[in-house]
């Protein structure tokens, strides 16, 4: 048998996270799998060739991608060239609807019968069905939450879903702490935001103990706060998110994936989302959403409370800690759910297969 060769676009840590639970299966289902990818430190662990790191595409809200528009345009053309001339048989594209939608459009214009499966596709249930189109351009479309499956149905596209993948990375912790875990997010965008934020929170209460987890060692060079004066916070960087969770009762975070890993962790917490006024002007424009964080979407309730734009101050985050300590059971079990509802069967490995041979029951 020949070998086969992948290549994989992501754009910023959670896509490099997913795509290499993905290749680690792909590497064991094919043996003489070639894979390359605009990636991070993730696939990198997998012994993946990075034609490209993702660290010089992390770009965040619209401003910052109007001002960067050319760079992303060469990374565009330089990523199809290299598809094209180094005999790909298989392009994943992991997220980052704004550059793998351009990406999409451009091999099936050059080199139709090409192999394109997008794993994760943009969230279009937010920004409206416009994407669909052109995502359905893809050979096949693998999401990762139940509700988009039908959501796709209604559009007539055919979406495929086994489960959520983190299901199988994610073991509920079994004991607790009595810390509060903060955790400002991995963009500098977010740091630079929450972070003064949390640390009015953190100032305020002094009874409690709260650890600070930054996503990775260079985010500190974003902090303006001098960390050592708060004699009640912890910095972290050793422990894993799990190892953390264990140690507290909840966490005050980011809007973002980390809201997802803490609900199947089994850690309640209250959501923190704000924006410069420029792009919240331009999210409510297009955004037409109850919630914004994955397990409130999940169980179409607020588990997790948001906490968005001009509530995402001191103050409310302090009155609903309150709420929280006093509701903490019925919060647990409620978080609980959320794991049921995301699960499935040899998850990863379902979809690293449909990737691998492409789904031959079509439907539409």
């Amino acid at each position: 048998e020949e070998n086969m060769n992948y290549f994989i676009s992501t754009g910023e840590l959670s896509g490099d996270l997913h795509a290499s639970y993905i290749v680690e299966k792909i590497k064991n289902l094919d043996k003489n799998a070639k894979v390359y990818a605009i990636g991070g430190m993730n696939l990198k662990k997998q012994d993946v060739e990075i034609v490209r790191d993702i660290d010089s595409l992390a770009i965040m809200g619209f401003v910052e991608v109007v001002k960067n528009f050319n760079f992303l345009k060469k990374v565009l053309e330089e990523t199809v060239e290299f598809i094209l001339s180094n005999n790909i048989d298989r392009v994943v594209l992991v997220d980052y609807g704004g550059f793998n939608l351009k990406l999409l459009e451009r091999l099936k214009l050059k080199k139709p019968s090409l192999k394109i499966t997008y794993y994760i596709p943009p969230k279009v249930w937010i920004w409206g069905k416009k994407r669909v189109p052109k995502i359905a351009k893809a050979d096949e479309i693998l999401v990762i939450f139940p509700w988009e499956v039908d959501f796709y149905k209604k559009e007539n596209v055919k979406a495929l879903y086994f489960g959520n993948p983190f299901m199988e990375k994610y073991e509920k912790i079994t004991k607790k702490g009595d810390n509060i875990l903060l955790l400002p997010g991995s963009r500098k965008q977010e740091i630079t935001k929450l972070l003064p934020i949390m640390l009015e929170v953190v100032k305020e209460k002094t009874s409690e103990t709260f650890i600070l987890k930054l996503a990775k060692e260079s985010d500190k060079n974003w902090v303006r706060e001098d960390l050592s004066s708060y004699p009640n916070l912890i910095v972290e960087n050793n422990k894993s998110l799990k190892e953390l969770c264990e140690e507290s009762k909840y966490a005050l975070a980011a809007s973002g994936t980390v809201i997802l890993e803490l609900s199947l962790l089994g850690l309640p917490g209250i959501v923190l989302y704000k924006t410069s006024l420029i792009n919240e002007i331009i999210v409510r424009l297009f955004i037409n959403l109850t919630y914004v964080s994955l397990p409130n979407l999940t169980l179409d309730k607020e588990v997790y409370k948001e906490l968005l734009q001009e509530e995402c101050r001191a103050d409310y985050i302090l009155y609903e800690m309150k709420n929280l300590e006093r509701d903490y059971e019925k919060i647990e079990k409620q978080v609980d759910d959320i794991r049921k509802r995301l699960s499935g069967e040899n998850i990863i490995e379902s979809y690293a297969k449909i990737i691998i041979k492409g789904d031959n029951n079509e439907l539409i």
